[in-house]
């Protein structure tokens, strides 16, 4: 896996619970251009692999940012950002990868945020703000403390026209947005948006369920309870990797990432679950069983490509170009 060698800056307050990141190039001027909405992969000393929403602006060479919730139930990697990396340290990140694109041509967008789930869209408004394109941004958090970049956002809009709704819940259910007349009040061609927790992942997809699906855009930063397709097996199956010629089974209770790792092939991944698609690869034959949140509808229909950490084969084998 390729990767690029970053020196931590500086670490900067955000919000409760949040800290900036902000990394450098080491021994080159400037690294790859990151489109707005796109995420790295932070390789951390203690062996952990994370992927972060990069928030400066886009067009941004000369530095890549990220922001940190620290999760005390996660699996270590927010906590040990917190509590372990220091100003001057040298890490390997990847380069970014943009899995939640943003539409640029849109006549308008609206985006919805919930909590850390500001992350992606904070970088999409700053763009659209760069272009000249309207914007309007619902953001939530329990308290005005646990908002991070409230207030550079509310400056930004100003000057560019956009509009930005505040929401402080206090974790109370009837205080939450009401995403239902959210997305019933956008204009019919405007495009949507939404990173935040699943709860509120699952309501806007109940809302957008009679959007074009084309306008529909969301991004989870952990995976829900994903049921089956029609179809689907967890029995053992077979994958063959074309480029190194191996033949690898699958077993049931494995999934096609950790057989070829096991089986000695390096292949990128980061989250494990199905929603950074850093695992992304080519399908050349067989029939996947899809378990992603990252590919549309019509991503998975065509078949062409599937992550491997989480889908599985519908089909008694697979091919992959690995």
């Amino acid at each position: 896996m390729n990767t690029l060698q970053a020196r931590l800056h500086s670490i900067e307050w955000l919000a409760s619970g949040i800290l900036g990141f902000d990394f450098r190039p080491v021994g080159e001027d400037q690294w790859p251009t990151a489109p707005a909405g796109s995420h790295i992969d932070v390789h951390l000393p203690s062996g952990l692999v994370r992927s972060y929403s990069l928030v400066n602006a886009p067009g941004e060479r000369h530095r890549y940012a990220i922001a940190v919730n620290r999760e005390e139930s996660g699996g270590g990697g927010s906590r040990y950002m917190h509590d372990q990396l220091r100003v001057g340290q040298v890490l390997s990140i990847s380069a970014p990868r943009d899995s939640f694109p943003l539409n640029e041509a849109a006549s308008h967008s609206v985006f919805i945020a919930g909590g850390i789930g500001i992350t992606p869209l904070w970088s999409m408004v700053q763009r659209l703000s760069q272009i000249g394109v309207p914007w309007t941004l619902h953001y939530s958090t329990r308290t005005p403390e646990g908002a991070a970049f409230a207030d550079t956002i509310a400056v930004l809009a100003s000057r560019a026209g956009g509009r930005v709704h505040m929401n402080f819940d206090g974790g109370m259910s009837c205080k939450r947005l009401d995403l239902g007349a959210i997305v019933a009040s956008a204009p019919p061609d405007a495009h949507v948006y939404c990173c935040g927790p699943i709860r509120m992942l699952e309501a806007f997809e109940s809302a957008c369920a009679q959007r074009d699906p084309a306008l529909v855009h969301r991004e989870y930063f952990a995976a829900p309870a994903a049921p089956q397709s029609a179809g689907a097996t967890d029995q053992e199956f077979t994958v063959k990797l074309t480029r190194t010629g191996k033949t690898i089974p699958v077993g049931a209770g494995m999934s096609i990432l950790d057989a070829v790792l096991k089986a000695g092939v390096d292949v990128s991944h980061s989250c494990m679950s199905g929603i950074c698609g850093a695992c992304v690869t080519n399908i050349l034959d067989g029939v996947p069983d899809h378990r992603d949140m990252v590919l549309s509808d019509a991503e998975k229909n065509s078949g062409e490509t599937m992550m491997i950490c989480c889908s599985r084969a519908k089909s008694p084998e697979l091919t992959l170009d690995l």
